[in-house]
């Protein structure tokens, strides 16, 4: 396949050059590629009357909307660089992004069915003081924040904004437009920040277009006459690449704005949606699982995106078994897919593995100890290069240095191996590695073995401190619809048949899953499960024999297996 690298404007304006298609549904608006184009231009030149320049950066704080998606154009037009900031951060969070990235204007918008943003704003700069000083304190930079609903003290209005706009001529917009180079910063995205603060990575127009025009074309098939259904968030590179991927071909990019299953269904089967990614079950399981899920024309579906255990792929494409289940593995500094599952694929490679590297790129395994390559078929450290790969990250030459070899790789800091046939099987976290008296467990293998139980709709497994073992797993679960699991269930589902080190010796049920970006923060289910076992002055778990004869007493039969557990 040829190379056809764009910048993020000429993206669009290119396919409104060829016809009217429809580039955009989102929430209730509809957009055509011209309609895109001319929009995204007027933002651009709104921009540049608030004194926007090449290389500035423009936060965005708001839910999935139209303006959403045309400040991310607009921005890239004029050279700027966007710094979407996570829906879910709260004013701790969302103040260190603000002053981290010196964000010169800051665009916000409350969520009709959420978050009131413009109120978070606000209290990001009231710390019982003055507010204006306060504003100068965290943000120097910052100039304007302008709201597109509410307008509190201070705020620039929508009509404002707009307004400045009418000063500034289309032509304006395409100079500074046809300055911009593939290799400049389009994009500050903040990592979900699970363990510290959040690194903002620098990616570029080409990492950006090239990676989603690369996905769109080798596994997704993508067309003029295609649509792809994404409800990941615009503060995602989940939700903004696979979008330009869909303006690269001409076809329809549809996202929800907010996610219901119902509406979902309704949208997938209007729209004749022939590419969907969910990718996480906590999306794709409340839509197969839904009442109208059967009697919804999804006949025209081909390829579906998803992460999850083989056991669960193959579940799903049992229930559509005409549409491929591909799987990938991707992250914020690959400018997200970095390989991915082909739909031609056998199955065997789609439920087992996370497909080949993304045409173009280059991966490694290396020992994580001495960084030396490792053979095929070892599990080491993930390490890759190339056109899609992040510049580094903002602010932090000390933590990039750490993080990119003298060959140019970075080093993901995840486990993974390449099978003889050129895919990778993804191993878990390296530093997501329990220690139980002296036996290393990847967590993921806990997770992958408990995800098998009928009842178990998410399990999420950290290690907590023990006084005998070092370290325990203890397993997070969200039960699956109209099931009634018990832990002792749990526990007798473990026993026996897998090593009893690994059987986790508590377990707790949620209905709801502390998230940054679309991970699940771990640290603070763990810490949360540390408070109440020092809370109730625990500080060793129960043997596996204990736990596994709690409910019926044999102790003969399940007795472990090994020790040290």
């Amino acid at each position: 396949m040829w190379t056809a690298v764009s910048t993020i404007g000429d993206l669009v304006d290119r396919q409104a050059e060829i016809g009217d298609n429809v580039a955009l549904v989102i929430g209730p608006d509809r957009l055509t590629y011209p309609e895109l184009s001319y929009q995204s231009d007027r933002f651009a030149a709104s921009l540049i009357a608030l004194g926007v320049e090449r290389g500035d950066k423009v936060g965005i704080l708001m839910h999935n909307c139209l303006t959403y998606v045309l400040a991310l154009l607009g921005t890239a037009k004029i050279g700027a660089i966007a710094v979407p900031i996570n829906g879910r951060f709260k004013t701790e969070e969302a103040g260190y992004i603000i002053s981290h990235a010196d964000v010169k204007v800051l665009l916000t918008g409350s969520d009709p069915r959420g978050t009131d943003y413009p109120a978070l704003v606000s209290a990001v700069f009231a710390d019982g003081g003055d507010p204006a000083r306060r504003r100068a304190e965290i943000a120097p930079d910052l100039t304007h924040i302008v709201s597109f609903t509410s307008q509190p003290p201070g705020f620039m209005s929508a009509a404002e904004f707009y307004a400045a706009g009418e000063s500034v001529p289309t032509e304006e917009v395409k100079i500074r437009q046809s300055r911009v180079r593939v290799r400049d910063i389009a994009l500050l995205m903040y990592t979900s920040g699970t363990t510290a603060r959040p690194k903002g990575c620098l990616l570029t127009h080409e990492a950006l277009t090239r990676q989603g025009e690369k996905v769109a074309v080798t596994r997704f098939e993508l067309t003029r006459s295609d649509a792809i259904w994404d409800p990941l968030p615009l503060f995602h590179c989940g939700g903004i690449v696979p979008m330009l991927g869909a303006f690269s071909q001409g076809a329809k990019y549809c996202h929800p704005g907010h996610f219901d299953a119902t509406e979902a269904l309704r949208t997938i089967s209007a729209e004749r949606c022939t590419v969907l990614y969910p990718a996480f079950e906590a999306i794709w399981q409340p839509i197969i699982n839904h009442p109208d899920f059967e009697k919804t024309d999804l006949s025209f579906v081909r390829i579906i995106q998803n992460i999850a255990t083989p056991e669960r792929l193959a579940q799903y494409e049992q229930r559509m078994p005409w549409a491929a289940q591909v799987s990938s593995y991707g992250s914020t500094e690959s400018a997200t897919n970095l390989t991915m599952s082909r739909r031609d694929d056998p199955l065997e490679v789609r439920l087992n593995t996370v497909g080949r590297v993304v045409d173009g790129m280059e991966i490694k395994i290396v020992d994580p100890e001495t960084g030396e390559r490792v053979p095929d078929g070892t599990m080491g450290e993930l390490c890759f290069r190339g056109y899609s790969m992040f510049e580094g990250y903002y602010k932090d030459p000390e933590q990039t240095a750490k993080s990119i070899d003298d060959e140019g790789f970075f080093h993901t800091g995840d486990r993974a191996m390449i099978r003889p046939d050129g895919n990778l099987v993804y191993g878990g976290r390296l530093k997501d590695m329990l220690k139980v008296g002296g036996e290393n467990v990847a967590a993921i293998e806990i997770e992958d073995y408990l995800a098998r139980h009928p009842g178990v709709r998410v399990v999420q497994v950290v290690g907590v401190p023990d006084a005998r073992l070092n370290e325990v797993p203890a397993a997070f679960i969200e039960r699956a619809p109209g099931v009634e699991v018990t832990e002792q269930e749990i526990i007798d589902f473990c026993v026996g048949k897998i090593a009893s080190y690994k059987v986790p010796r508590y377990v707790r049920f949620v209905t709801e899953w502390p998230m940054s970006g679309t991970k699940v923060k771990k640290f603070e289910l763990r810490n949360s499960l540390i408070a109440e076992l020092e809370a109730a002055g625990i500080t060793e778990a129960p043997p596996v024999r204990s736990l596994a004869t709690q409910a019926s007493g044999d102790t003969s039969a399940r007795a472990g297996q090994t020790s040290p557990a």
